[in-house]
């Protein structure tokens, strides 16, 4: 006998820059940054965030940009 069988429910994902409204992904909004990056500082990947393709390439870089800066902190690797 098999188990009670599940409906599958599609949830659309709720993408976080058409939802802050950000028609340009800048480097200086850290505020924006902030939520595509994790409490240890690495960019979220991509099904995570629900982003396109072309928007999480332009959230990675705008990331890098500032990290370079030094706008945002790297990656912590000490536990």
């Amino acid at each position: 006998m098999a188990g009670p069988q599940r409906k599958s429910v599609n949830k659309k994902k709720i993408m976080p820059v058409k939802t802050t409204r950000v028609a340009n992904i800048d480097y200086k909004d850290i505020n924006t940054l902030k939520k595509f990056i994790s409490e240890r500082g690495k960019i979220r990947a991509r099904r995570v965030t629900g982003l396109s393709v072309q928007d999480q390439r332009k959230v990675a870089i705008a990331v890098k940009n500032a990290r370079e800066v030094a706008l945002l902190p790297y990656a912590s690797t000490a536990r």
